[in-house]
Parts: C-alpha cells; sequence; structure tokens
C-alpha cells in the first residue's frame, strides 16, 4: 500500500489509528486520570473531521472491492460532522459514575460502527459492503447495553442483536440470490447483468428486507422504539441519526445503480412502504409520553419521506436524499441533545416533565422547538427544504398522490410536534425542572446543532454543491 492509497482510505485509516491510540493512552492512564481519555478523544476526532475535507479523486482500490469519489467523500463527512456533535453531547454521561470505568470502551466502539459505516458507503461488491454493515452493527448492540447494569439497556443490546442477526440473514440470502443470478458480487458488473428476471426480483426483494430492518421502514420497523427507549439516550441519537443516515446513503446509491434496471417494479414496492412508514410512524408517535420514544417514531415517519427522493430515480432524488439527511442530522441532534442534557441532571424523560421548562431554562427550550420546526418542516428552517426537495424529486416522477399524502403526514407531524413545544411555553407546572447549566462540551454540541439549522436553511448553496457532485454518479 503506497501513499495515494493511503490517502485515498483516509477516513479508515485515520480512524482506526485513533481507536488504537484510545487503547493504547487507556492502558497507560492511572484510574484516576481516566476522565482525560474523553478531551483527547474528543480532539482528536475533531482533527480526523477536518482532515476528512481534504480534497480527494476518484479512485479504485483491491480490485473494484474498495471505491471513493468526492460525493463519498462528503456523505462520510456528513456522518463524522453528526458523530462530533453526538460525542460533545455525551460527555456529562460518560463522568457519571457508573461510566466513569468504561470511557475508552464507549470510543472505540463508537469508532468502531462509524469505520464499518465508511468501508460499507465505499464498497465496490457486496462482500465489502457486507463486512462494513456487520462491522457497523455489532459494534452497535454492544452500545445499546453499555449500561448493562439497567435492565432496559441489557436488553435493548439483545433486541437490537437478534433483529440485526435476523435483517442480516435476510440480506444475504438476498446478496447469494444475486451472486447466482448474475455470477459476480461486484456493482459495476452486476448493473450490466441485472433484469427483471424472477429470481433476481426476488433476491432484490430479500435485499431490500434486511436494508428495511436498518432504516426501521414499516413493517420491519418494530424494534425500535424499544431499542431506543431502553439505550442510553447518547447511543438512541448515535442509532438514529448516524447510523439510519449511512444505511440511507448506501442505499440509494446501490437503488440509483445496481438495481436501477428493475425500478419499474421495485417502485411499487416504495411506493406502499412509504405511505405505511410515514403513517405509522406519525400515528404512533401521537401516543408517545417518554421522549425517547416519541423521537424514535418520528425518525420511523421520517424513513418513510426519505424514500420519496429514492422514488424520483434521478439526480435529484439523489440530492435531495443527501441533502435531507444532512439537515436531519443537525436537526434530531438537536431535539436530541436537549433530551440528553436534561436527562443527565435530572433523570426524567417524559413529555409531561417539561412543562414550564422555558420559565426556567428558556436557551433549552427555544432550541428544541427550533429543532421539533425543522423536523416537522417548518419554514424558513432547513427542515422545510429538505422535505419540499424531497417533495419536488417524488413530483418530477409523477407521484403527486404520494406527495399530497405525504404532505397529510407533515401535517400529522406538526400535531405532535407541537404538544411538546406547547407543553414548554404554555403547559404550567407547580414544579417546573430547576435550572441548569450544562457543561462546556454539551453546550457546545447544542450550538452546532442550532447553527447547523439555520445555515442549511438559508445556505442554498449546499444543495447545489450536493447536486454538483452527484452528477456522473448515476448510470
Amino acid at each position: 500500500m503506497n501513499l495515494s492509497d493511503i490517502l485515498t482510505m483516509r477516513h479508515e485509516i485515520v480512524l482506526s489509528v485513533l481507536a488504537l491510540l484510545i487503547l493504547i493512552i487507556d492502558l497507560n492512564l492511572h484510574n484516576r486520570d481516566k476522565h482525560l481519555i474523553i478531551p483527547i478523544s474528543i480532539s482528536l476526532f475533531f482533527v480526523y473531521t477536518l482532515v476528512g475535507f481534504l480534497p480527494a479523486d476518484k479512485s479504485v482500490l483491491f480490485g473494484g472491492m474498495y471505491q471513493t469519489n468526492p460525493l463519498l467523500v462528503m456523505m462520510k463527512n456528513i456522518l463524522n460532522v453528526g458523530v462530533l456533535i453526538v460525542l460533545l453531547q455525551s460527555v456529562t454521561w460518560l463522568k457519571q459514575d457508573a461510566n466513569r470505568e468504561k470511557i475508552s470502551e464507549y470510543f472505540i466502539l463508537l469508532f468502531s460502527t462509524l469505520i464499518g459505516m465508511d468501508f460499507m458507503i465505499s464498497s465496490g461488491d457486496f462482500l465489502m459492503f457486507f463486512l462494513g454493515l456487520e462491522l457497523a452493527t455489532i459494534p452497535l448492540a454492544a452500545l445499546a447495553a453499555f449500561t448493562h447494569h439497567q435492565t432496559k439497556s441489557a436488553e435493548a443490546g439483545i433486541k437490537l442483536l437478534l433483529n440485526s442477526a435476523l435483517s442480516s440473514g435476510i440480506l444475504l440470502f438476498g446478496i447469494s440470490l444475486i451472486y447466482g443470478s448474475t455470477g459476480s458480487i461486484y456493482f459495476d458488473t452486476i448493473t450490466q447483468l441485472y433484469r427483471n428476471t424472477p429470481l433476481q426480483v426476488l433476491a432484490y426483494i430479500f435485499f431490500f428486507t434486511g436494508m428495511a430492518f436498518k432504516l426501521s421502514l414499516v413493517p420491519f420497523h418494530l424494534w425500535t422504539a424499544d431499542v431506543y427507549e431502553g439505550a442510553p439516550i447518547n447511543i438512541t441519537s448515535y442509532l438514529s441519526v448516524i447510523s439510519k443516515g449511512a444505511a440511507a446513503f448506501i442505499l440509494i446509491i446501490l437503488m440509483f445503480t445496481v438495481f436501477k434496471t428493475i425500478a419499474p417494479i421495485y417502485n411499487h414496492i416504495l411506493y406502499l412502504i412509504a405511505i405505511l412508514t410515514m403513517t405509522v410512524g406519525n400515528l404512533f408517535a401521537l401516543r408517545q409520553k417518554n421522549m425517547k420514544r416519541f423521537l424514535a417514531f418520528s425518525s420511523i415517519a421520517q424513513a418513510g419521506f426519505i424514500l420519496l427522493g429514492i422514488l424520483g430515480g434521478n439526480t435529484m432524488g439523489m440530492t435531495s436524499v443527501i441533502y435531507f439527511v444532512l439537515v436531519y442530522i443537525f436537526s434530531n441532534l438537536g431535539a436530541f441533545g436537549v433530551v440528553s442534557a436534561i436527562a443527565a441532571v435530572t433523570n426524567k424523560e417524559n413529555m409531561d416533565d417539561y412543562d414550564g421548562l422555558y420559565a426556567t431554562n428558556p436557551k433549552l427550550s427555544l432550541l428544541m422547538m427550533l429543532s421539533l420546526f425543522s423536523l416537522a418542516g417548518i419554514p424558513p428552517v432547513a427542515g422545510f427544504f429538505g422535505k419540499f426537495f424531497l417533495f419536488a424529486s417524488a413530483a418530477s416522477a409523477g407521484y403527486y398522490w404520494l406527495v399530497f399524502i405525504a404532505v397529510l403526514n407533515a401535517t400529522i407531524s406538526l400535531y405532535y410536534y407541537l404538544l411538546v413545544v406547547k407543553a414548554m411555553f404554555i403547559n404550567k407546572s407547580e414544579t417546573p425542572l430547576a435550572y441548569f447549566r450544562s457543561d462546556n462540551y454539551t453546550r457546545i454540541g447544542l450550538v452546532l446543532s442550532g447553527v447547523g439549522i439555520f445555515i442549511l436553511g438559508f445556505w442554498s448553496q449546499i444543495y447545489e454543491i450536493i447536486n454538483s457532485l452527484s452528477y456522473g454518479i448515476l448510470p
């Protein structure tokens, strides 16, 4: 491996080095100094995030197993920014007595999942794709059960592991059928050989079913709320944002390249699943009082909106999905950041606990309102443009009724997001949450989320940049 290869794989190699460095530092630190791992790890990851923005050319390694181009690098950088915010929001939780002896494990497991996601995004064949998927999934189960002394956390880890094993088995069976019908596992070759034969359509159904578990699409969403509720809040935000974002990125790449020839067939499937996912996610979110379950069903509904961009089937559709995921990262991490900050101090996670929050913690209330308005798609914040571009891409493909149903679902989502806003700003409480001041790391993470929501809403060039990188990717 020469220097150019290292630069091509800089995301994966540097992140692997960081994980090893954290392990070495942990082994050489005294128990009373373990807390130093937090600023060291965050500082190293910040530098790594900056390195990721260095220019990159299109390149292929290992005979086509690994590929990269400026668009794939941007996808990785989007995930890196989200992970950086998650790390900043995790500091208060990591400093709790129950977690002080497992700080290095948290960073190593988190970086391991991100390495898997990077390999998955850059995969050039189904072998690299599956290896990256498993590397991203298995450490996530350990993270979900990170506070294993709590029954719900241990249960969340087991549920995530079992559901991931089932979905991976289904997905792997689909990949085996693809290989059996085409004689290849390389994306470029399969793209030329894939037709709408019954075996290949069946292979696609199995493959998509496995990916639907990762994205929490209905009817493969049943694990989501329980795992999100049981896992620590910062892991829940990682699952909801980073893991789902990576799955959306690789799915749209494969849909627009490998499976492009059978689009007339799978579009009917996606049409139905998009409607079910948006509707079921929204209707169940209406009933939730626990904030983590509330945001879990909200994320299910958001996954339904992502399918509108995939149905667009063109460059605009791909650009819209990437832009929407970027907006979703800042919006959802803003909401989860507030929930995490409150839970770290008060251990309260129910919506009723937010009654009168504005009177005691106005800044947190304003950021939560901004994040929820972005998730709901209210102008002029970024979430409005994210949904608008998705609706426009679906409309450009002639799916007018689907867009109409999506608008209705967006209206329903506005109602239950406003329930939280009402609790904070209008509802009265005799014992509201007392005023508290978060640590500097958490405040930086919250500020980054809020600034991201504003910038993406008012700086239109970001969409144009993504759109320019998307050209040339589609066959």
